[in-house]
């Protein structure tokens, strides 16, 4: 694609962005492909799809790794009008060489092959959570994480790093496993007191009214108009059903949640929705749409950056007073007669819950984090192999009694409830306990900002957040770190105190305390 801005540089990065943007177009297949799987897929496809997907990674491979394309980027890395460090396509060059560099270390056996084998263990994972058969998955997950473990080390270890630091490397660019633990331990430490605190003393909200059943296409309705108000533009976007709920930002013009219903648990369903709008959001308000997609200054920066945008609209907003002063009418007026009864204040306390749970995606705010370590500590033994794959459940079911006091009734609800391990996702999830982090802190210099938020989206009025969110975030795609992203715009590095503020400020209220 040519337009006036790209006349005005360089012939040979304009080459180079022309390749990126063919490499991003495979990618967005590829994603189609996966989401296809996710949710209309027939059963009886999926030994075919499996196919399909090894060949388009094999294919994406062999384009990421040409050298022709390493000779683009060195021939662009050595023109002089591309080396001002301020500049937009320095940015761009820069991060390219990394992802380059990146890929030429693995063989393409090896990414054909755990294409296949992550296809076919998705598949096996859906069978096995649904049977409680956490042995029948053993033999997938087991073939997964050994061709992860191999990636890894293809990748290479960091110098004083572990095997782990590579995996985790591309989910959170330059982030370690120690830095995580260093982070994670206190904060494990303070959530675990706070928990108990609220346990001994606080008075439980009551939560029966929440679990009346609602059917799944009122609560979809009430879905579509809540990310239609925060600003999901449904003519770049569709919003569909899934096992578990993801969003894929396809393309320019073409961004897709995906949610799940509950007929008797109404939270835990608009809770997926807002979360994966929020990452919609975040693909909506990348730069894709300037000629350059496939070009990483169009791509997120992170995961955790990614999740903090999520669990922003999720929780920062969804459990806040003032948007259910705006959604509550709304879902009473759709859900009648079931919920004409519930007032305000009722409604507020039941979506700011402190109490420990099984399944991570329908845990509350304040437990969700131990959540997230646990898996942390199992993904890292599991890489390093001082676990091995058949001891995972004894091993889950013993670290869950201890970090959050209940005993683990099966496997369905214990180690097989997240499909993250069957697509080899091993450093994923300490991102999403970073994106915490990461959105309390901005959502405290969003507030310092626009001092009459809730005022606002007490009349469902997001569009300053959204244009707060787009500015600072979203503009940039992976032009800075996201440290450098974060200090940008908070003024100041990362710290968890604003977590904790934020987990106090919502629970305390809803417990008496």
């Amino acid at each position: 694609m040519t337009t006036a801005a790209t006349t005005t540089r360089p012939s040979s990065y304009n080459d180079l962005c022309a390749a990126m943007h063919e490499l991003g177009t495979l990618g967005s297949i590829s994603a189609l492909v996966g989401w296809d799987q996710e949710t209309y897929m027939p059963p009886k496809g999926t030994e075919a799809r499996s196919d399909q997907s090894a060949l388009l990674a094999k294919l994406m491979h062999e384009r990421a790794t040409d050298p022709k394309l390493g000779e683009m980027i060195s021939v662009c890395e050595s023109d002089p009008d591309l080396q001002d460090p301020t500049n937009a396509e320095f940015a761009n060059v820069r991060e390219m060489r990394i992802d380059y560099d990146k890929a030429t270390k693995l063989p393409g056996d090896l990414v054909s092959a755990l294409a296949k084998a992550q296809s076919k263990a998705q598949d096996v994972w859906k069978s096995a959570r649904k049977n409680n058969d956490f042995k029948s998955f053993v033999p997938a997950l087991t073939e997964v994480m050994s061709l992860t473990r191999r990636k890894g080390e293809c990748l290479g270890i960091p110098e004083g790093g572990e095997l782990y630091d590579a995996l985790l490397n591309e989910y959170e660019p330059n982030a370690t496993a120690a830095q995580i633990e260093s982070i994670f331990t206190p904060l494990r430490g303070k959530l675990s007191a706070f928990i108990q605190e609220v346990a001994d003393n606080g008075d439980a909200p009551d939560v029966s009214f929440v679990h009346r059943e609602i059917p799944t296409e009122k609560q979809h309705g009430f879905g579509m108009k809540v990310i239609k108000a925060f600003g999901f533009d449904t003519d770049r976007g569709r919003l569909d059903t899934t096992t578990h709920p993801f969003c894929s930002g396809f393309a320019p013009g073409d961004t897709r949640l995906t949610t799940r219903y509950a007929l008797t648990n109404f939270p835990d369903a608009i809770g997926s929705t807002m979360h994966e709008c929020g990452h919609g959001l975040y693909e909506q308000g990348l730069p894709k749409e300037t000629g350059d997609f496939g070009t990483p200054l169009t791509q997120a920066i992170s995961l955790g950056i990614h999740e903090s945008q999520s669990r922003m609209w999720e929780n920062m907003v969804g459990r806040s007073r003032a948007f259910w002063s705006w959604a509550l009418p709304i879902a009473k007026e759709m859900f009648s007669p079931t919920m004409d009864d519930v007032a305000l204040d009722p409604m507020v306390r039941a979506m700011n819950t402190c109490t420990p749970s099984f399944i991570r995606v329908e845990s509350d705010e304040a437990t969700y984090n131990l959540h997230v370590m646990l898996r942390f500590e199992l993904e890292r033994a599991m890489i390093s192999g001082n676990l091995d794959i058949k001891d995972l459940p004894e091993a889950w079911n013993t670290k869950f009694k201890d970090m959050l006091g209940l005993d683990v009734p099966d496997d369905a609800r214990g180690c097989l409830q997240d499909v993250h391990w069957s697509f080899g996702l091993v450093g994923y999830f300490p991102t999403y306990t970073l994106g915490n982090l990461y959105a309390a802190q901005m959502w405290e210099t969003i507030n310092d900002t626009i001092t009459d938020l809730d005022e606002q989206m007490a009349k469902g009025q997001f569009g300053e957040l959204l244009a707060w969110t787009r500015a600072h975030i979203h503009v940039h795609g992976r032009r800075y770190s996201a440290g450098e992203i974060i200090e940008r715009a908070t003024g100041r590095a990362l710290d968890p105190e604003p977590l904790m503020r934020h987990l106090e400020s919502r629970v305390r209220p809803a417990y008496g305390l």
